[in-house]
């Protein structure tokens, strides 16, 4: 069914220069073909007319994203001041920018961008005084720049490196091994690897995990038997032999593998969601040793970090919410022979080692702290940090004592810093030269009380002086899941948004990581809404404080992320003017059923456990809950066509669905980025383009004729 939407703006009077209202504005959307697919779960039948759209290679798909596409563009293009937005992004990243150095071998490598490459090149030198030359650079690799680089791991003397490569986005990888010192090839490229890292033995070979190829779309179908296999070096990939998994009578569906930096263990950590994992260890030293199991369920995250002999040091949140160390003997590693080394604290650790050490992060209310401890768990010191922020690195090989760290947050772009293990001592490594002026902003942490009264951080950036009028544009940007914590960080991006007056705002909702598993668990399954409350309780203090209004906000948030959007722009399309879901989970019911998606059960649940959760999950689904009838704010849904994680149907149908039953002025467009995944190696000029395009739509929806500041922008043309 084809509808016709007219934009309809009011003067809103921001400032001086937004004299004219944004100019009428017709959508015609493309028609989107109805199927009669229902499912049934426990007796109650859910109608899925979009679901051809989950068929990412018929051409009846192609020619609709084509289609939705032409339209969203064709919008986009009309917004006076988008190519403004792009040129200043543009200038704005054109900097140099430089990775954490780190050592292999006789050489120092380290990742930089000279400013608007589209993917960063691998660089190294001999010695800090010794000339830089280029190791790897992905921008070779495909002529469009959406072939990227995904991993590299050095043997342990660095006379050998293996790195994968994603085609388009995609999980999938291919594995490459060469020489590292004459940087030559030495064998053929490795196939079909995914959500794996590489772990060598040696200089024999090394360990890596992937699936069988699925029946149909590597895109979309199910991969759920995970398998680690040896490669050994020279012999051919079809002659790898397995090492774990593939029983039938055992699924996990992620393994991952480490081998300790002495190279005397192999560990494997087997899970089937994304929180908790079974750990075992094999002695390789000793010939045919067997596979010890040192944990055999899946209650816990925990994973070991170091080892003296066989004295094994893991980091465990088994008991322990916020996580601490332990110590136990290889010989019999099992938790009741667990010993304290770290115990937990009321912060969150996040360690590493180094030169000898332990460096233990602690997140305070979101912001880095970091403690220096001895082997025999001594206090060596607390570091100074540069700021307040959050810090990077703190690790290094044992015989190294001197390494380095990162620091950055939401105003200050990220910079290296050099560091002596043993003084504690740290000096200036590099520091971006960036056209933007952090000493302009400020960021303000505050506490506000969600919906059930739980108290929750926010961290709010904008240019200093802000009137606190409710009239200043607002993006306000979350997670709340699968452990994660949003710690501050600086975008180039959001540094265009706070340079137009925009104001950043980010709550460490529930779901996250930011107080431990007692926090992350408070938002998954049954306890989802809390997420949703959080972040609409983030909302409202932004709006009862003064920093922006219902016509002034935007929300926006990716993945999970793009779930938390659009089950609040569902529940409270009146509370925000603009809403920016981005390769979002947005189908909760058939989630499970594409690719790795079942391993998210721990934070969601899935639709066929029980009534209770059925019923739970079709409460807040967001495709599930676009009412007819309902007006909803002006959204821009984002997805990429090769994106084999949230695969894009939960924007397709989401999208469809939407514009079928938006009434109002607000228009729904979904913008699909081609021959891209789902976010990591996403070429800088890709990048540049989406967020100018998110930023136009965003400013013109909240009724802006013109930018709010216009100086910023007098060089750049429209």
């Amino acid at each position: 069914m084809k509808r016709l939407l007219t934009a309809v703006w009011l003067s809103l009077g921001l400032t001086a220069c937004q004299e004219q209202t944004p100019a009428l504005m017709t959508i015609t959307y493309p028609e989107t073909a109805k199927a009669d697919t229902v499912d049934a779960f426990f007796g109650t039948t859910v109608p899925d007319p979009y679901r051809w759209l989950e068929d990412d290679r018929s051409a009846e798909t192609g020619d609709w994203v084509k289609r939705q596409n032409a339209v969203t563009f064709g919008y986009l293009e009309k917004i006076p001041f988008r190519q403004a937005l792009a040129q200043r992004l543009e200038k704005l990243w054109n900097y140099e920018k430089l990775g954490t150095p780190f050592k292999e071998g006789d050489y120092t490598y380290f990742y930089k961008n000279n400013g608007l490459q589209d993917q960063y090149v691998v660089y190294r030198r001999a010695g800090d005084d010794a000339p830089e030359e280029v190791f790897l650079d992905p921008n070779t690799f495909s002529k469009d720049g959406t072939t990227s680089l995904a991993g590299l791991s050095f043997t342990k003397d660095g006379s050998l490196a293996a790195y994968s490569i994603s085609e388009g986005g995609s999980d999938w990888r291919k594995v490459i091994v060469m020489d590292a010192v004459s940087k030559a090839i030495v064998e053929d490229t490795l196939t079909d690897v995914k959500f794996s890292g590489i772990s060598w033995k040696g200089n024999e070979g090394f360990y890596y995990s992937s699936y069988d190829k699925p029946d149909g779309s590597e895109l979309s179908a199910k991969t759920d038997q995970h398998k680690v296999y040896f490669h050994t070096l020279g012999e051919p990939q079809s002659d790898d032999k397995l090492i774990f998994g593939g029983t039938p009578e055992e699924k996990h569906r992620y393994i991952s593998t480490q081998v300790t930096e002495d190279e005397r263990y192999l560990l494997i950590s087997a899970r089937n969601t994304t929180s908790g994992n079974k750990l075992f260890i094999k002695d390789l030293t000793v010939e045919n040793s067997p596979l010890i199991t040192l944990l055999d369920h899946e209650d816990s995250d925990t994973y070991v970090i170091d080892n003296v002999g066989s004295k094994l040091y893991l980091v465990t949140n088994l008991g322990a919410p916020n996580k601490k160390i332990v110590w136990v003997d290889a010989a019999n590693p099992v938790p009741d022979n667990w010993v304290d080394f770290l115990p937990e604290t009321e912060h969150v650790l996040s360690p590493n080692t180094g030169g000898g050490y332990f460096f233990a992060e602690y997140m305070v209310d979101a912001i880095s702290k970091v403690l220096q401890y001895d082997y025999d768990g001594k206090l060596v010191r607390e570091v100074a940090l540069p700021g307040v922020g959050s810090v990077g690195g703190f690790g290094g090989k044992k015989e190294e004592k001197e390494f380095y760290f990162s620091f950055t947050n939401y105003s200050t772009p990220g910079s290296s810093y050099k560091y002596n293990a043993d003084s504690g001592e740290y000096s200036l490594y590099w520091k971006p030269a960036i056209d933007f002026n952090p000493d302009d902003y400020i960021s303000t942490q505050v506490f506000y009380n969600s919906k059930d009264g739980t108290r929750v951080p926010m961290i709010i950036t904008h240019k200093k002086g802000l009137e606190l009028n409710g009239k200043n544009p607002t993006l306000l940007y979350g997670y709340g899941g699968f452990n994660i914590s949003l710690t501050p960080g600086f975008s180039t991006s959001n540094a265009v948004w706070l340079e137009q007056g925009g104001v950043y705002a980010v709550p460490n909702i529930r779901g996250g990581g930011e107080y431990g598993k007692s926090w992350h668990d408070a938002g998954t399954k049954m306890n989802k809404q809390n997420v949703f409350d959080d972040f609409i309780a983030a909302a409202e203090y932004l709006i009862e404080a003064g920093y922006t209004s219902s016509d002034y906000l935007a929300i926006q948030g990716g993945s999970n992320g793009g779930l938390l959007v659009g089950a609040v722009m569902t529940q409270r399309p009146d509370l925000m003017k603009v809403a920016l879901p981005a390769v979002g989970v947005l189908d909760m019911l058939r989630y499970h059923t594409f690719t790795a998606g079942a391993g998210w059960s721990y934070d969601y649940g899935t639709a066929e456990d029980s009534p209770e959760m059925f019923n739970y999950l079709k409460g807040y689904s967001p495709l599930h809950n676009i009412r007819p009838g309902a007006a909803y704010p002006a959204t821009l849904v984002t997805t990429a066509d090769h994106d084999d994680r949230v695969v894009p149907a939960h924007s397709f149908k989401f999208a469809a669905t939407l514009q079928e039953h938006q009434t109002g002025a607000n228009p729904v467009l979904i913008r699909i980025e081609t021959n891209a995944g789902h976010g990591a190696g996403t070429p800088i000029s890709k990048i540049i383009e989406q967020n100018a395009d998110l930023f136009a739509f965003t400013f013109y929806n909240m009724g802006f004729a013109d930018l709010p500041d216009r100086a910023v922008l007098k060089d750049f043309k429209e």
